[in-house]
C-alpha cells in the first residue's frame, strides 16, 4: 500500500509541476516579489523620487531640479534666492524646491510607467 501511495504522490507532483505557471522558478519568484515591493515601477522608479528629494535638500544649489532635468527652473530659483536671502524668505523657496523635486520625480515615474 505504501508503494502505491508514494507512486500516486509522485505522479500528482509531476503533473502539478508540468502545469504550473512559469513564475514558479526561483528567479521569476524574485522578480515578482521585487515588482510587488516597488509597486510595479522597478527599483529605479521607486528610488528616483527619493534621490531627487535627497539632492534637493542640499541648500542653495537646487540639485533636485537639475536631477529632474529642469535646468531653467533651477537657474531661475538660484537667481531668485539672492534677493530672498535679504528678506528672510529664502527658507520658503528652499522647502518648496524640495517638494517640487519630489513631485516632479513622482510624476515623471508615473508618466513613464503608465504608457
Amino acid at each position: 500500500m505504501s508503494e502505491g501511495f508514494s507512486e500516486r504522490v509522485r505522479q500528482r507532483l509531476h503533473e502539478k509541476l508540468e502545469n504550473s505557471p512559469t513564475w514558479h522558478t526561483p528567479f521569476q519568484v524574485v522578480l515578482v516579489v521585487l515588482s510587488e515591493i516597488t509597486g510595479g515601477v522597478g527599483p529605479w522608479g521607486a528610488l528616483r523620487p527619493l534621490i531627487a528629494t535627497g539632492l534637493a535638500i542640499v541648500p542653495f544649489l537646487f540639485l533636485g531640479q537639475h536631477f529632474n532635468r529642469q535646468h531653467s527652473k533651477a537657474f531661475d530659483w538660484f537667481a531668485l534666492q539672492i534677493p530672498l536671502l535679504f528678506c528672510l524668505l529664502w527658507p520658503l523657496i528652499w522647502l518648496w524646491s524640495i517638494f517640487d523635486a519630489y513631485q516632479t520625480a513622482m510624476l515623471s515615474v508615473t508618466k513613464t510607467y503608465s504608457a
